[in-house]
């Protein structure tokens, strides 16, 4: 089987269930920002010690998930190929969170993404979440989303602030506060 189809050189892409919309519409953009976020959670896991890289991939499988929902035509009533997520897997990110929040001192402040590769990795990936999460609202304001996927990304996106500060809280990286400077006069 080839790689490629030739069916997308018109500028549209086809819909799990059926039919085409144009590669630019709104719902593509949003399971687009899904599949992007993905990868850079993969990324992530590159510099990423094993059991955070399981945690980052039981991540990705419940993307791939929330892509496929995406991905399918609105109102397909079809028996999908894949397990769509529910509320206790944004359960499962709030009881991580917790668990990483307790490793680091509290919060006083705001701090600048960086530290160390791992932490400035996840506080990349944090934003790209967060730009996902901005696509899916999108989309919801015109078309039906189930709320659990908003509620699952944002959630996403505070765990991965949490990572990004123990994982440099591990490798003794400080993290740089945020001090409004005001212009010289």
């Amino acid at each position: 089987m080839k790689l490629y189809t030739r069916t997308g050189d018109d500028g549209t892409t086809g819909l799990i269930g059926g039919g085409r919309v144009p590669k630019d519409h709104v719902r593509v953009s949003a399971y687009g920002e899904i599949d992007e976020l993905n990868a850079v959670l993969g990324w992530c896991g590159c510099a990423a010690e094993e059991a955070r890289v399981q945690r980052l991939q039981h991540a990705q499988h419940q993307l791939f998930a929330i892509g496929a929902e995406l991905a399918t035509t609105p109102g397909n009533t079809a028996r999908p190929s894949f397990v769509p997520i529910e509320d206790a897997e944004v359960e499962r990110l709030e009881s991580w969170i917790d668990e990483s929040t307790d490793h680091v001192p509290p919060l006083r402040n705001f701090i600048l993404p960086g530290g160390s590769e791992g932490g400035a990795r996840l506080h990349v990936a944090r934003s790209v979440c967060r730009r996902a999460e901005r696509a899916v609202i999108t989309l919801a304001s015109s078309e039906e989303v189930r709320p659990v996927i908003i509620h699952y990304l944002n959630r996403l996106s505070d765990l991965l602030f949490a990572w990004a500060r123990e994982t440099n809280h591990n490798q003794s990286q400080p993290e740089i506060p945020w001090e409004p400077t005001h212009p010289q006069t």
